[in-house]
């Protein structure tokens, strides 16, 4: 009973603790409620002058990388220009800050901003302002551009900091990459190419920092109860694409040097891994710089536009005939014209070759030969479901945006016979990739893709890697044969790709000629032709596949186009021991921010032409880029303001372009072979705006 009682004592002190302790804690809360005042603190006051802040933690947009890690498009730090104009701002300041010379300070940042000193001063004179940003030119400022104004010590300029897409190999992959637009918040928004078509994945998710702070503005520490709320950033995902940079120079050099001689109006050349359908290389004229977007066509040609492939798909005609079993390549047909109902086809030299074989036919790229074929050996639900087999007619599943269809679709006779030397039907230069796939591996066929793999820059983990996958059986391996030994007679024997033979490189392909189509009719315009070459390379394992068309040319310089391009990338890769011609290699090293006269010690010793250009002893640009072959002259940059067009006489085609390109200058070429005599154009404050060069066969010695 004792202890009974003793436990109730307890409950009920317990009991009475716990109520006063309630009651005052509501009595404090009465107090805080009807109180003005609390530790001579007002509480109205400092309610009304405590804020909640919150800001943006944006995401860094993902990075752009080829096969071998190389950066081909990255956000890096810029920089804007604040010009400060009201008086107000020295007032107590010993020395001036605000702009007092306004003449001298547009005369100085004249050329280092690239904007007229006269726009410059407009922008410096405006009344009434505190301050002006200067332009488009004083925006995206590099590091260096502010280390240069910085050393003029102008009153009054200031810099904010900011971010750009930088593309540091400028026109380059341009249309495989893309570009970005850069709204007011500063989000970037990706525009065609592989910046568009990941957007999202790039783009990242921004985070947000919330806190309280007071009527000053300042923020308030933990301890007044006011922690802060933050939700961290997730930066943008890593493409790293299949793209080998060193195999795109070699591309990019070939279109320098052969695409403005041949006067045409827009090419492309593509190329593949022959074993698994990636795209090592992709490249068209014009281009573009996505730093600066100086764009021509919002399209990239090379997947958006389709056009007539022309004999190009003779090659697909034969496989179908091959593979139906019908196809003999030693019986004969009349070439020359043949009747198709009220239609008469020709082949293109209008009389043909007398009585030919059907693989003769091939060789001469015939077009009666396909007439025939159609007519006796297959039909049209044949040729048909056998180029869509090959994927034509459909998008290839390349990780690039608005790829297009083409059309195949043909119905009569006579549009079964047009279709299968390649007219009155659209393809796309990449489907043309695809189909190859087919016969350089042994029958099967391959998607072409463009992305390596995708990297979380934030964690470092892969989160996916492409597959090579086996592909789909379209062809038996006797077919394939078979093809080889076609393709390789056209450039290697009597056919009409003789310009693509090279001694030692065993080259194989189909050349082919499309017409354009009258608009609002069904006839072709004579003289306006599309030209075009695929082909593989090596013949009996191929490594590489390709594909060149130039539209409207009046030189048909793809032939030396494929032609060093095999060469280079032969000797890159080291594919093949067929070409007995082994030379020296030297890859570029990575000479940027090394001491110049280290550098010069460097190409000396590996016995490289080289020229220097500017007086600074800090290297900032180079050419070629770091880890490609050298194949002609290396250019290096300084940081200098002092930077001038050095003699150029003797220069070769390409040795002048590529010093065009790393001064950033415009160019003009007048003939062929080597720099007999060149004049520079100036602007105002004689900075080099141009270069006019004639070329001549004849070599000039500086």
């Amino acid at each position: 009973m004792r202890r009974r009682n003793r436990v109730n004592k307890v409950q009920i002190v317990i009991f009475i603790s716990f109520f006063f302790l309630f009651l005052i804690i509501i009595a404090r809360l009465i107090y805080l409620n009807l109180a003005t005042t609390i530790d001579g603190i007002n509480l109205s006051e400092f309610a009304k002058n405590r804020n909640t802040k919150k800001e943006t933690l944006y995401a860094t947009r993902g990075s752009i990388y080829d096969s071998n890690g190389e950066v081909l498009a990255q956000t890096v730090d810029s920089y804007n220009i604040i010009a400060y104009l009201d008086k107000s701002r020295s007032k107590n300041s010993r020395t001036p800050m605000h702009v007092v010379d306004k003449k001298k300070t547009a005369e100085k940042l004249s050329p280092i901003i690239n904007m007229s000193v006269d726009r410059i001063y407009e922008l410096l004179n405006q009344k009434g302002l505190y301050q002006v940003e200067l332009g488009p030119g004083g925006k995206g400022l590099t590091e260096l551009q502010k280390e240069q104004i910085e050393k003029l010590k102008l009153p009054g300029i200031d810099f904010i900091s900011t971010s750009k897409r930088y593309y540091p190999n400028l026109d380059f992959a341009s249309y495989t990459l893309g570009y970005v637009t850069t709204n007011e918040n500063g989000t970037m928004t990706g525009e065609m190419g592989i910046e568009q078509y990941y957007n999202d994945k790039l783009t990242g998710t921004n985070g947000s920092l919330e806190y309280q702070t007071d009527a000053n503005g300042y923020k308030l520490i933990d301890s007044s109860g006011s922690p802060e709320i933050r939700i961290d950033k997730i930066d943008g995902m890593n493409i790293y694409l299949t793209i080998d940079s060193n195999v795109q120079m070699i591309v990019e050099r070939a279109l320098n040097n052969y695409f403005e001689s041949s006067k045409a109006s827009s090419g492309g050349l593509i190329v593949a891994d022959a074993k698994t359908g990636k795209i090592l290389a992709s490249a068209s004229r014009p281009s573009f710089d996505p730093n600066i977007k100086d764009i021509q066509n919002y399209m990239d040609p090379l997947v958006s536009t389709a056009f007539e492939p022309g004999s190009t798909m003779k090659t697909y005609t034969y496989m179908c005939a091959l593979e139906k079993g019908t196809y003999k390549g030693d019986d004969t047909y009349m070439s020359g014209t043949m009747k198709i109902g009220e239609y008469t086809i020709k082949d293109w030299n209008n009389y043909g070759w007398g009585e030919v074989t059907y693989d003769y036919g091939y060789l001469q790229s015939s077009n009666i030969g396909i007439a025939n074929l159609v007519q006796k050996y297959i039909t049209r639900d044949d040729l048909l479901a056998y180029f869509k087999k090959l994927g034509f007619g459909a998008k290839t599943g390349i990780e690039l945006p608005n790829e297009v269809t083409g059309k195949i679709s043909f119905k009569y006779d006579i549009e079964v016979a047009t279709a299968g030397f390649g007219q009155g039907i659209t393809t796309t230069p990449v489907q043309h990739i695809k189909a190859l796939t087919s016969i350089s591996n042994n029958g099967y066929l391959l998607s072409p893709t463009i992305v390596e793999k995708i990297v979380d820059s934030n964690t470092g983990k892969t989160v996916y890697k492409n597959k090579t996958k086996k592909g789909t059986k379209v062809a038996s391996i006797e077919t394939v044969n078979k093809m080889k030994e076609l393709m390789y007679n056209v450039v290697n024997g009597e056919g009409t790709g003789t310009s693509y033979h090279l001694d030692g490189y065993d080259i194989i392909g189909k050349t082919g000629t499309a017409e354009y189509v009258n608009a609002g009719s069904s006839s072709y315009t004579k003289g306006s032709y599309i030209k075009s070459f695929e082909g593989m390379y090596p013949k009996d394992n191929p490594k590489l596949i390709f594909y060149v068309y130039l539209d409207k040319a009046s030189v048909n310089a793809m032939p030396q186009m494929i032609k060093s391009v095999v060469q280079d990338v032969e000797t890159y890769y080291n594919i093949t021991k067929v070409n007995s011609n082994t030379k020296t290699i030297y890859k570029m090293p990575n000479f940027l921010n090394n001491n110049i006269n280290s550098v010069k010690d460097a190409l000396n010793v590996a016995g490289i032409k080289y020229e220097v250009l500017g007086d600074g002893t800090k290297v900032i640009n180079q050419y070629p880029l770091s880890g490609t072959i050298v194949n002609g002259r290396v250019f290096i940059m300084t940081n200098s303001n002092n930077i001038s067009v050095p003699n150029i006489k003797g220069y070769s085609r390409k040795d002048a372009i590529n010093l065009a390109k790393v001064l950033g200058v415009e160019y003009s070429l007048e003939g062929n072979g080597y720099v007999n005599d060149y004049a520079v154009e100036l602007d105002s404050n004689g900075k080099v705006t141009k270069i006019n060069m004639k070329l001549t066969d004849k070599y000039v010695e500086n």
